[in-house]
């Protein structure tokens, strides 16, 4: 799916809001993820090991959360391909706008609710013709490819095409430190400039599905 520069430039752009939603939740929530739930799982299955049973609730309950979210995200993109990625991005900015909504009438419970909602949502951005797409709030596969097709091209083999995924790792790796940041500021009010950036790739991804071909 990283076989063009407009995939790689949305899939970076994203991959890096969703570090930052992630660097925000990770601090807020004190060691869980938002959009890595590799990381919440095995918070969970030590928590049950420990008989921490608030802890291990909590952590289900982002997994349900993300899974939920991805599900309504694939549901909106089936059959529509990429006319339908601007609506994806929309309802996504419309999550993190509502989730900074509800923390600014003390609702933090539902700001994060609203937060992984929209993360497993975004994930289903690159899912246009089946299967399980592109995962776009983790990048654990990313790095797995980078190493595959660096054998590869050690090999004899395209000489670049490990750099994409890089960049995916990179991309996230960026917004997390910029979503640490902005938390350590003003709280979960820096979900604001997230929804406002989810906002702007819906409409940038509108109009370049719009534009017509030469």
């Amino acid at each position: 799916m990283l076989n063009s520069g407009r995939n790689i430039a949305l899939a970076c752009a994203l991959s890096m809001l969703a570090g930052y939603v992630d660097g925000i939740g990770f601090l807020h929530l004190g060691g869980l993820f938002v959009s890595f739930m590799s990381g919440n799982s095995t918070r969970l299955g030590v928590s049950l090991a420990e008989a921490q049973w608030w802890q291990a609730a909590g952590a289900f309950g982002l997994i349900a959360l993300f899974v939920a979210g991805a599900a309504a995200g694939s549901i909106v993109v089936l059959g529509g391909g990429t006319e339908r990625q601007p609506w994806l991005l929309l309802i996504e900015a419309m999550l993190l706008a509502a989730a900074a909504l509800c923390h600014a009438y003390g609702l933090s419970n539902l700001a994060i609710a609203g937060i992984v909602l929209a993360m497993g949502l975004e994930n289903a951005v690159f899912r246009i013709e089946g299967g399980a797409g592109l995962g776009l709030t983790y990048v654990t596969g990313a790095l797995v490819k980078v190493g595959q097709l660096l054998a590869v091209s050690l090999s004899g083999g395209p000489r670049w095409s490990w750099a994409p995924n890089l960049l995916l790792w990179a991309a996230l790796v960026a917004g997390s430190a910029a979503g640490a940041l902005a938390y350590v500021r003003i709280n979960l009010a820096a979900i604001w400039f997230a929804a406002g950036a989810a906002l702007a790739l819906a409409a940038t991804v509108a109009a370049a599905t719009r534009r017509p071909r030469a």
